[in-house]
């Protein structure tokens, strides 16, 4: 099993930017310290009061300057919004200067408001998903190559540097609508889900149809499965429970008004899915919250639901949402990151 960490690096209430990245360092710190297996990094563009990590693989350069051993994953990066040649190039730095501990999750992002501030069309979203992961695969693989698609058109260009990994670092793939779980299933590559806005019973349904696709479509062995969740571990259920309340809370009525701008500018089926999605944030009580969307208790008590999920869902690995919503006190993060390392992670090692 895989222990990560998923990380906005949130905005400070009343607090400047540069605190931050200060407060969120000293976590990447202790995460490497405490021997986490992979700090994750977001990609999150124009929500100034929620986080300022809009620059992951800039991030993802000052980690690997300052440790050795922890892994560092983009979860994800936003293709789509991404120059395929630039992002080739900036990827594969990080991965020469991290000795090759970079893990490259890619998605769409269900955001299409950043899609507009960014000038590109989300219903286009899609099929320059797939063109840019193709060029940076042969930008990584090929000494150099040619490309003529839709959306980008290169003739005999050789990217440098090339990948410290070879023949590329790791890519997984986030899915967040029932069509994408088989897609990637095909593919034959890792996926990444959450249960941000699913719950655990519907995940393992559509985990489903990935294994499914995997096996139809003839890949040896069985497909990886990744899940990030809201995480919190204290030594009381009851006082997990409280610490976390305010935090996830705040992140849920946050989600339902990003939610209910994004539909506004998709087609009408997607619109009215999402509206669908944000009524049911809007009504979430703390309690259902935490039994279908969370991993909220003692280390025993998530220790006992990740060994489930391992039979399950073949859960390959966590990424932990140690502050979902942005609100939990530095310390405490802190705690809660110690407990997952020295008292979760022991039972799935050996």
């Amino acid at each position: 099993m895989e222990f990560g960490m998923f990380h906005e690096f949130p905005s400070l209430p009343g607090r400047g930017e540069s605190e931050a990245f200060d407060e969120a360092m000293e976590q990447v710190d202790e995460a490497e310290r405490l021997g986490l297996d992979v700090m994750w990094l977001a990609e999150l563009h124009f929500e100034p009061r929620r986080s300022v990590l809009s620059a992951p693989l800039s991030i993802a350069s000052a980690i690997a300057a300052r440790t050795r051993r922890i892994k560092i994953g983009i979860a994800v990066q936003v293709l789509p919004l991404c120059h395929p040649l630039r992002l080739a190039e900036e990827a594969a730095t990080v991965d020469q200067l991290s000795r090759g501990r970079l893990i490259f999750g890619v998605g769409r992002s269900g955001v299409a408001q950043t899609y507009q501030a960014y000038g590109v069309s989300y219903a286009e979203s899609r099929e320059r998903f797939l063109e840019i992961l193709d060029i940076v695969e042969q930008a990584w693989t090929k000494p150099s190559f040619s490309y003529h698609g839709r959306y980008h058109s290169f003739s005999d260009v050789a990217v440098a540097p090339k990948p410290y990994q070879k023949p590329a670092p790791p890519i997984r793939i986030a899915a967040s609508t029932p069509d994408t779980f088989p897609a990637i299933g095909r593919r034959g590559v890792p996926v990444f889900a959450s249960v941000r806005h699913t719950t655990w019973a519907d995940l393992a349904k559509q985990i489903q149809s990935y294994h499914d696709a995997w096996r139809e479509a003839g890949h040896p062995g069985r497909g990886q499965v990744y899940v990030s969740a809201p995480t919190y571990l204290a030594e009381t259920d009851e006082r997990a429970r409280a610490e976390a309340r305010e935090s996830i809370m705040h992140f849920y009525r946050e989600q339902a008004n990003l939610l209910e701008g994004a539909a506004r500018l998709v087609d009408a089926e997607t619109a009215a899915r999402r509206m669908r999605r944000v009524n049911q944030l809007r009504n979430l009580a703390y309690e259902e919250g935490l039994e279908k969307h969370a991993l909220v208790g003692t280390p025993e008590a998530i220790a006992r639901r990740l060994k489930a999920l391992q039979q399950e869902i073949g859960l390959c690995g966590i990424l932990a949402e140690l502050n979902c919503g942005g609100l939990v006190p530095h310390r405490q993060v802190l705690r809660a990151m110690q407990l997952l390392c020295e008292e979760v992670k022991p039972h799935f090692t050996g």
